[in-house]
């Protein structure tokens, strides 16, 4: 199986080489199974404080095992995980949440009956306790104004934050998604396929929201198969093929024809398979 050649993490490397010397987020040699399938095989993994890195590669090379292992959903084999240099166990979703890393999966999980209000606060409602466990009004002003700051940080726009999240756009739904990361203080914001089926304007308002959270100071994970996005916005990319983590690259220093070789596996001298020809 290919490794990571040295060249390639140096590459890598250079791109973190004036951030902190602790990742936000370290996985270390995690292993993952499903019977006689080794999705995750020894991967490393690291992210820092302001930095997005680009995480790549085919179907079943690994991406979504490890995004999962990460945000608590799956449960590794072996291996370490660290957060700010302190090893962590994470063996749930609240796990990860606890410590600052949040997952905005392809689906959102955004309630469409809910106006953005709602969805931002769903399950963490404020309120106000007149009589202890019994009534306890919901703080409908403060969770109005902290809606429209946390929008605002992030540069989005929307009609109001009382509008039926059913009637935003792709990319406001997106940006909702986002903001809710944002409200439970996060530090790790792991982003799965965030411009699947946009159009270009809708493309253009999360890219900028993801170069606006790197701002913000998060470290940001982006799992996509659209190069073009890939590259225009993140620091890194970390390419992922059967289950192992096989190169690393500093998006100012290379192409995306050399990122495609090592999906391919091009890059380590391994035959591309070729297309039949037409009957």
């Amino acid at each position: 199986m290919a490794e990571e050649i040295p060249a390639q993490r140096a590459a890598g490397e250079a791109a973190t080489a004036t951030r902190s010397d602790m990742p936000a987020l370290r996985l270390r040699h995690i292993s993952k199974a499903f019977g006689a399938v080794q999705a995750l095989q020894d991967v490393d993994f690291e992210v820092y404080t302001g930095e997005v890195v680009g995480l790549v590669g085919d179907n079943g090379a690994g991406k979504s095992t490890l995004i999962k292992t990460i945000s608590g959903a799956y449960i590794p084999d072996s291996g370490e995980i660290e957060v700010e240099g302190q090893r962590v166990t994470i063996t749930r979703p609240q796990d990860a949440t606890r410590l600052g890393i949040e997952t905005v999966y392809q689906d959102l999980a955004l309630c469409d009956n809910l106006d953005v209000v709602g969805n931002l606060f769903l399950g963490r409602e404020e309120r106000t306790t007149i009589i202890p466990r019994l009534v306890r009004p919901l703080r409908e002003t403060d969770m109005e104004r902290r809606t429209r700051d946390v929008l605002k940080t992030l540069d989005v726009k929307i009609p109001s934050v009382r509008v039926p999240v059913a009637a935003l756009s792709g990319g406001q739904r997106q940006s909702i998604a986002v903001a809710k990361t944002i409200l439970r203080n996060a530090k790790v914001v792991q982003l799965d396929e965030p411009t699947a089926a946009l159009g270009v304007a809708q493309t253009r308002q999360v890219l900028n929201l993801i170069r606006r959270l790197r701002e913000q100071g998060l470290a940001v994970i982006v799992i996509s198969h659209n190069l073009a996005d890939v590259f225009s916005v993140v620091d890194r990319v970390i390419v992922m093929r059967l289950g192992r983590r096989v190169a690393t690259f500093d998006v100012r220093a290379t192409t995306p024809e050399q990122v495609i070789a090592a999906i391919t596996g091009a890059e380590f001298g391994e035959p591309i398979p070729e297309t039949p020809a037409s009957a």
